[in-house]
C-alpha cells in the first residue's frame, strides 16, 4: 500500500465476549454480535481471544480443537464476512497443529470469504499470579515465530493477541513495518486487567502513533476463570474513544487514518529512533 496515500475514515467495532465450552454456542453469539456491528455500518469487526472456546480442561479443549482445515467456527465466520461484505478479524481460535499441540491462532478474513491473514500468538502466558491464579498457556500451545501485518483499504493492520501486549518491541516492530492499525484480542485475567489493561494499550497506542482495536471477554465463565472485559479502542494520541464494560456487546468508532500521521508527525519517535549498547 502507498504509505502517501490516505484513506476515507471507516466504521470500526470490537465485539466482547463471555465465551464457554460449547463451541456452538460461542459461535452463535459472536455472529449475533457480529451481524449487530455490521447491521450498524462497521467495516472491520474484530472479536477476543478464544472466540469459540474457553476450556480449561486438557483433554477436552483437544477433543473441541481441530486443524484449520476442518474449524467449523472458522467456516462460519468467513461466511458470514462474505454475506455481509466486511472485513472480521477473528480473535483467536484453538487450531490443532500437532497431536500434543495447539496454536492460538488470530485470524483476517476479507470481505469475500477469504483467508487474507493468520497469526499465531508469539508470547505464551506462562504466570503465577500470586493470588492462586495460575496458568501455563505453553503446555497446551505451541508459540508463533512471525510477526504479522496485512493491508486493509485504509492501512496496514498489525496483528497480536493478549499475553503480547506486555512486549512493546514487537508494536514498534509492526508500526516501523507501515501499520497504522494494531489488533490485540485479549482474555485478561480480572487482577491484571484491573492494574495493567488501560495503561498498557494507551502506551502502545502512543508509542506506535497507531489506532489499536482490543476486544476482549469478560465476566466469570463456564470453566471457572474470570475476565477483565472492557473492549477498548484507542486512538493514536492514546484518547480511548470506545469501552464496553463487562458483559457481552459492541462497541463501535469512527476511525479516521489521516490521525496516525498527524500523530506520528507530532511526535516522531519511530523516525527518531537511535541504535545504542
Amino acid at each position: 500500500m502507498n504509505s502517501s496515500f490516505i484513506a476515507a475514515p471507516f466504521v470500526a467495532a470490537c465485539i466482547q465476549l463471555r465465551s464457554g465450552r460449547d463451541v456452538a454456542a460461542n459461535v452463535a453469539q459472536a455472529s449475533g454480535l457480529i451481524e449487530e456491528a455490521a447491521a450498524a455500518g462497521a467495516q472491520f469487526v474484530a472479536t477476543p481471544e478464544n472466540t469459540s472456546l474457553m476450556e480449561a480442561d486438557r483433554a477436552l479443549l483437544f477433543e473441541k480443537a481441530t486443524s484449520e482445515d476442518d474449524d467449523a467456527a472458522l467456516g462460519h465466520f468467513r461466511k458470514l464476512s462474505a454475506a455481509r461484505k466486511i472485513w472480521t478479524l477473528v480473535g483467536s481460535l484453538p487450531i490443532k497443529i500437532a497431536s500434543d499441540k495447539l496454536a492460538n491462532r488470530s485470524f483476517l478474513i476479507a470481505p469475500d470469504g477469504q483467508v487474507a491473514a493468520r497469526y499465531d500468538k508469539i508470547h505464551m502466558f506462562d504466570v503465577d499470579l500470586g493470588n492462586g491464579e495460575s496458568y501455563r498457556e505453553s503446555k497446551n500451545f505451541g508459540p508463533g515465530e512471525k510477526a504479522v501485518t496485512h493491508d486493509l483499504p485504509w492501512g496496514r493492520l498489525g496483528m497480536t493477541v493478549c499475553y503480547d501486549l506486555r512486549f512493546p518491541h514487537l508494536y514498534r516492530a509492526l508500526a516501523k513495518s507501515g501499520a497504522s492499525f494494531l489488533s490485540v484480542p485479549s482474555a485478561f485475567t480480572k487482577p491484571t486487567g484491573e492494574a495493567h489493561w488501560h495503561v498498557l494499550l494507551r502506551a502502545r497506542a502512543i508509542e506506535s502513533g497507531a489506532f489499536v482495536f482490543a476486544p476482549a471477554q469478560g465476566g466469570k465463565h463456564e470453566n471457572g476463570r474470570e475476565t477483565y472485559g472492557h473492549s477498548l479502542i484507542i486512538a493514536p494520541w492514546g484518547e480511548v474513544i470506545a469501552e464496553a464494560g463487562i458483559d457481552p456487546c459492541v462497541i463501535m468508532a469512527e476511525i479516521d487514518p489521516a490521525k496516525v500521521a498527524d500523530a506520528r508527525g507530532r511526535v516522531p519517535s519511530l523516525t527518531n529512533d537511535r541504535p545504542f549498547t
